[in-house]
């Protein structure tokens, strides 16, 4: 299936319109043979259930398509031949996803890799190796750059190829401090994101993405976690999707890996390895991403009745909410927004300790994760050591000391 151009902005103007998310959206292509019908019928159907929505007017939906062209990205419809056969089987996937980058980087078997944010120096030293080896087996590495394992996970995969999805449009990079990491991850890889150009996320916008991560992904692997936290919303997501969840273990004293261990407990796959997530996933690779069909694919003009109740599926706020249009110009450029807010200054005492967990890690690692100089770091060890914060072992290796 290859839209037209007038189809694809009617599909981008019923995406974009209030209350209209993937489920809805395919309810009414089916019911009215295509996006033009649905969104004349839509005023209709709104007033019988006693209700007024935002239908997104032709001139904003030009304007997406204007800016995202500008930046150098495009739209690929769901049926289309280069849209991720993975992302098209499952249930909520997005009739529209906008690509910024190497769309070909898609067609590749990916791997998602997530984690926590506040992560220690031990944790992104294994998801870095845990990247390179997954990259080098030819597979995609999908993750969310976010701060902490994400990053490690593009930076040791940006010559073999990376995926970064995003929960705010592709032009409001988050956290600002990755967009240098999102403009080299595009020689090689691609930005992805289902939200309008100028979208702000929001806190309620980071599960969506990770719906988007795991469904990209033939497999997903937890590499730190606490218990409560979006890594593990991902897993969850990816066990519904029907794919393998792996997790890497940790010690029990340490709240970053109970997240990871509980996966585990729970029957997710132990990755102590990359060679156990490779070896997992070869059987589905080999059998040419062998998922569930997908049975949702719109086809357009071509019009079957409806099965559901079709207000019910028009509501769908866990996924999707009424959009904002491009809030505000930044040039379409990957650049900091106007409002973003500059970071703080670190505290170097805070930032070494944060790194460090009870998994004992060298001080080379330790210098190259923080950022900061090696004398720097010097002195902070030896406040933290006389503080009792922290234990050094044979080698030259340190750890964290439990309070």
């Amino acid at each position: 299936m290859v839209l037209s151009d007038r189809q694809r902005l009617d599909w981008l103007r019923l995406i974009r319109s209030e209350s209209i998310g993937p489920r809805s959206f395919r309810s009414l292509m089916n019911r009215f043979g295509g996006a033009a019908g649905a969104l004349d019928a839509l005023p209709d159907l709104a007033r019988q259930a006693g209700r007024r929505i935002r239908i997104c007017p032709a001139g904003e939906a030009e304007r997406e398509f204007e800016g995202l062209s500008r930046l150098g990205g495009r739209f690929i419809a769901l049926g289309e031949a280069g849209y991720p056969v993975p992302l098209q089987a499952i249930d909520s996937a997005p009739p529209l996803l906008a690509v910024l980058g190497r769309v070909e980087t898609l067609q590749r078997p990916g791997v998602a890799l997530v984690g926590s944010r506040n992560a220690s120096a031990a944790g992104m030293k294994f998801t870095a190796r845990l990247a390179r080896d997954l990259g080098e087996a030819d597979f995609t590495v999908v993750s969310g750059l976010a701060r902490g394992i994400d990053t490690a996970a593009h930076e040791a995969s940006l010559e073999t190829g990376t995926v970064a999805v995003l929960a705010g449009g592709l032009d409001e990079i988050y956290p600002p401090q990755n967009i240098p990491l999102a403009r080299r991850l595009l020689e090689r890889g691609a930005l992805v994101s289902e939200m309008p150009l100028g979208w702000v996320a929001r806190a309620r916008d980071f599960p969506r993405r990770n719906r988007l991560v795991s469904g990209l992904s033939l497999g997903t692997v937890v590499v730190e976690a606490a218990r409560r936290s979006g890594s593990l919303i991902t897993a969850r997501f990816a066990n519904e999707q029907g794919r393998l969840v792996f997790a890497v273990p940790g010690s029990p004293l340490d709240p970053r890996a109970e997240g990871g261990n509980h996966l585990i407990r729970e029957g997710a796959t132990l990755c102590a390895e990359s060679a156990h997530v490779i070896e997992a996933l070869q059987p589905l690779r080999q059998g040419e991403l062998d998922l569930p069909l997908p049975t949702h694919i719109m086809r357009e003009t071509i019009g079957e009745p409806a099965t559901e109740a079709m207000w019910d599926e028009l509501d769908w706020p866990e996924i999707l909410p009424a959009p904002g249009y491009a809030k505000h110009e930044n040039g379409f450029a990957l650049e900091p927004a106007s409002s973003s807010r500059p970071a703080g200054a670190v505290d170097p005492g805070r930032l070494v300790l944060d790194l460090l967990g009870l998994t004992p890690v060298a001080l080379d690692d330790l210098v190259r994760t923080s950022g900061l100089e090696a004398r720097e770091i010097g002195h902070v060890l030896v406040e933290l050591e006389l503080t009792g914060a922290i234990r050094r072992h044979p080698g030259g290796t340190l750890s964290r000391v439990l309070p």
